[in-house]
């Protein structure tokens, strides 16, 4: 068998000795960035303006002040102001290896010396092949039956490709089930499926969606018996124009709420009693939990039909049963990702198993776990500045300051920036402070050293 130009080309030794040269010069680089120090007054100005400039580009202000450098050391972030930051949101969750990793650096290479930049309908390589394999292995780990994957280019389309394989297979049903404060995207279909009037101001309906009551904790029963109550009443009311159900396991924009393996086993065996489809959103979950997907962490597997998975995969992805599998054309793109995007995909996934992220001594749990005492005890010292519960599910961490008040939080969350840790913010009544750690490369020091200036910023905004 005659050898490939592009096997010879992978083979050829002075690449082998490139990448040493680059990696090296990344780790003497990364050797400066061992905690988090304040701007450089020196850029403070030059800073601002950039900021202002883009702000004016892209049509209003950046959700946080943030300009990246271009470097990083895992859990810590450096700044074209000279600040480096421990980052806590890491994209809303796509960094799960931290910044400048150098399996990831190589992954790039990698696609850098693909042939094409961009992959998609017409012209896909090897490795979109191989991701797509690598996902559908995790996501049939444990039972499930979702053997096939269409890669996408956001979490967004994910779900837009999603929503038309449920839509097409219950044709002519034109409505869709969700729950109350999900989130699902910001395409014009899926702010109409997200709960949440501010995220579609000025936009025409474009999907029929109804809203069942999300878990509540305080007695599972009660919420099972009333979500199944209002799933009936839809379907009674719609009779024959309901395709199916959106389930989000874990809630992100909704405030961290998790949910329960009891409360989504009796809603979808109410599903499957009417004959829905079960679309489970994992954009935001996926990864996070003792098992790749949040919906294996709730032992859900012989129910899903439609998986959507984004964020911390690097390349999103629709993932179905051969029962819905789509006719040709319903789903296809010019891009499906980069080549580069792909590569760190796939090193992304193999990662996550051998850091041991899952399992129930995994990473995930054990940063939690982590998190959890140390925030028990800063409440303990400070109880009227932050509550003793933690939301969310394995690394999806959530937490409440200040009963929830919204301009108290947000002060919180830009103290803690200024402070040197970038946060996020989730949910409305109340209004919630998140993180999304990147496990694979958290210490114990790093949760001991976010924690120590949480409890600085809270501080600071009560006395001040």
């Amino acid at each position: 068998m005659t050898k490939l130009a592009a096997e010879q080309f992978h083979a050829d030794p002075r690449l082998d000795q490139a990448r040493k040269l680059i990696a090296q010069a990344l780790a003497d680089a990364k050797n400066n960035l061992v905690g988090p120090r304040p701007a450089d007054p020196a850029r403070a100005q030059d800073y601002q303006q950039r900021l202002d400039d883009f702000a004016k580009l892209r049509g209003g202000a950046l959700p946080i002040p943030y300009l990246g450098s271009g470097l990083g050391n895992g859990p810590l972030v450096e700044l074209i102001d000279g600040s480096v930051k421990y980052d806590m949101i890491c994209g809303i969750g796509v960094h799960s290896l931290g910044h400048s990793d150098a399996g990831l650096l190589n992954a790039g290479l990698d696609g850098a010396m693909g042939d094409t930049v961009m992959q998609g309908n017409l012209q896909q390589n090897a490795e979109s092949a191989a991701l797509c394999s690598d996902l559908v292995e995790r996501a049939c780990r444990f039972g499930a039956r979702l053997e096939h994957c269409f890669l996408t280019t956001s979490g967004s389309m994910a779900n837009d490709n999603a929503l038309k394989i449920v839509f097409q297979k219950h044709a002519p049903a034109e409505r869709i089930l969700a729950f109350s404060h999900c989130f699902t995207g910001r395409t014009i279909a899926m702010a109409s499926v997200t709960d949440k009037a501010a995220y579609r101001v000025g936009l025409p309906e474009a999907i029929k969606v109804g809203y069942l009551p999300f878990f509540k904790p305080e007695d599972k029963q009660k919420s099972i018996d009333s979500t199944i109550k209002h799933l009936d009443n839809h379907i009674e009311r719609y009779k024959g124009h309901v395709a199916g159900v959106m389930f989000e396991m874990i809630q992100g924009e909704g405030g961290y709420a998790p949910g329960n393996a009891d409360f989504f086993a009796a809603v979808m065996a109410r599903c499957k009693e009417h004959g829905l489809a079960i679309w489970v959103d994992e954009i935001q979950s996926f990864g996070r939990t003792s098992k790749p997907f949040a919906f294996q962490y709730y032992g859900l597997d012989k129910w899903v039909d439609v998986v959507s998975v984004g964020k911390m995969t690097q390349v999103c992805a629709t993932l179905f049963t051969d029962n819905y599998k789509p006719k040709p054309g319903l789903i296809s793109q010019t891009f499906t990702g980069s080549s580069s995007q792909i590569f760190a995909g796939r090193e992304v996934l193999k990662r996550l198993d051998e850091k041991g992220v899952f399992g129930d001594e995994g990473l995930n749990m054990k940063t939690r776990k982590q998190f959890a005492q140390q925030l028990s005890s800063l409440h303990a010292r400070h109880p009227d500045k932050i509550g003793a519960g933690l939301f969310g599910e394995g690394s999806m961490i959530g937490f409440e300051v200040f009963g929830g008040n919204p301009e108290k939080t947000k002060a919180v969350l830009n103290r803690l920036y200024t402070l040197g840790v970038i946060a996020f913010v989730c949910g409305s009544d109340p209004l919630r402070l998140r993180f999304l750690p990147p496990v694979c490369v958290m210490r114990e020091g790093d949760v001991q050293a976010v924690v120590g200036i949480l409890e600085k910023a809270l501080i600071d905004i009560a006395t001040g």
